[in-house]
């Protein structure tokens, strides 16, 4: 996947719970918060073993 759909999709997930935040779905929220930041952790964490 491109640099630019990984952005995006992660992005999305951020718009996402923001959204479910202010709508007072907080449960739909913290999955989306909680997935965006599972998916950077681990895109992170493969770029830095990777080199």
């Amino acid at each position: 996947m491109s640099n630019a759909k990984r952005d995006i999709i992660i992005g999305l997930m951020f718009i996402s719970g923001i959204a479910g935040f202010i709508s007072g779905e907080f449960i739909f929220s913290n999955v989306f918060f909680a997935s965006a930041a599972i998916y950077t952790n681990m895109f992170l964490n493969r770029r830095a073993t990777n080199g």
